[in-house]
């Protein structure tokens, strides 16, 4: 005789599961023991899932268990067996280069070589001859022919950072090897062929830049396959204690001794803004380290004052306003005013040469790759550029 039967269950998080059981024989018993397999089979596919994305995490080699990074990481996963270009945008300092290496070393293009340029570390003289190479006597200095990078990249994967200072004229270029794959080299008559999967990375706003016309529309959209973001250090503090033990633990490793953080210290980390991102807490924790010697528990004595005091949106001091050359300096220690001088003067610089780099080196008698070196640290690429 046909009858029927309903049972229903709540998981160990809270989910409840309602089953209901009809035909000949025992249905109680059938529908108990279905249910018990529907309550396994969910928390069995919950476990998986956990387990899947802490694997994928130490995969990536990135560190962060935040909902932001977790996020990412499932992004990572969706595209690892595809050949698309890649976006990667992000503020100075999120990690955006080793978000592309884990892009490349879980594609099937892994065996190959990556290879990584910065496009703002160059002229754009510089920069063509770099990235498509030259002939011999193509300009002053070519004693020899030269391959590009994009040559030296072939059939692997090749990462352009800063991507949003290219020239329009380069712009030109890159589009046609992502269209076309071939290239010119500087001087040559003969194209050249390539395979390469191009992953781009920016800290500037690209839609902006196109309704601006600095940036070409249709290359925006050729390197706009897949976008990634990835998030600032303010928007995942719960990783940074994480990040702590996986600075402190590289430098124990390397010096062979272990050191840990104070409560205290811990707690000013946490309030900090880090404008700079993972990079500059990596750089703290590295002064950290030295600074407090033998110690083997490092005390808030030892940060950085302004770290996390006041929980403002910033530590640094702001750059003066367009057309004032007076000079602002706060605080009492000879390194902070030093350093918001240079600050200070670096911003200037920039703004007086609209942001071209070589011309505020050259004003401020410092060599161009010094000048991007502190523009990064300072958290100035922007200074002397249009909004």
């Amino acid at each position: 005789m046909a009858g029927s039967s309903e049972l229903s269950t709540t998981l160990a998080d809270g989910t409840e599961l309602h089953l209901r059981v009809s035909g000949d024989g025992n249905v109680e018993r059938l529908s108990k023991a279905a249910l018990a397999a529907a309550a396994g089979a969910v928390a069995d596919a919950r476990e998986r899932k956990e387990k899947n994305e802490d694997e994928l995490g130490a995969e990536t080699g990135i560190v962060g268990t935040s909902a932001p990074m977790l996020e990412l990481f499932r992004m990572l996963e969706r595209i690892r067996s595809s050949n698309a270009t890649v976006l990667v945008t992000g503020e100075n300092g999120t990690g955006k280069e080793l978000v592309a290496r884990s892009i490349h070393r879980m594609s099937r293009r892994a065996d190959e070589r990556f290879v990584a340029t910065n496009c703002s570390a160059f002229n754009d003289n510089l920069l063509e001859s770099e990235l498509f190479g030259h002939r011999r006597g193509a300009f002053t200095g070519a004693v020899s022919d030269k391959p590009g990078l994009f040559q030296v990249a072939d059939t692997g994967t090749f990462f352009l950072d800063e991507v949003g200072d290219m020239s329009p004229a380069l712009q030109v270029k890159l589009l046609r090897v992502l269209q076309e794959g071939v290239f010119l080299p500087v001087g040559a008559t003969e194209q050249k062929k390539v395979d390469v999967r191009i992953i781009a990375a920016t800290n500037r706003d690209l839609q902006a830049m196109v309704r601006d016309n600095s940036f070409r529309e249709d290359l925006y959209y050729r390197l706009h396959v897949v976008a990634l973001r990835v998030p600032p250090l303010r928007e995942r503090r719960e990783d940074i204690p994480q990040l702590v033990d996986h600075f402190l633990g590289r430098l124990g490793e390397r010096d062979g001794h272990e050191k840990a953080l104070s409560r205290d210290a811990m707690d000013r980390l946490m309030a900090h803004h880090w404008p700079g991102n993972v990079r500059e807490l990596e750089n703290e924790i590295e002064r950290l380290w030295v600074l407090s010697g033998d110690d083997r528990l490092i005390g808030e004595e030892h940060l950085t004052p302004s770290i996390g005091r006041g929980g403002g949106p910033s530590v640094r001091p702001s750059s003066p306003p367009p057309g004032d050359d007076s000079v602002t300096i706060t605080g009492t220690r000879l390194p902070d005013a030093v350093e918001q001088l240079e600050r200070q003067m670096i911003a200037e610089g920039l703004r007086k040469s609209k942001g071209n780099k070589t011309r505020a080196a050259e004003a401020l008698g410092i060599s161009r790759r010094n000048l991007i070196r502190k523009v990064q640290s300072y958290g100035l690429e922007d200074a002397g550029k249009k909004s």
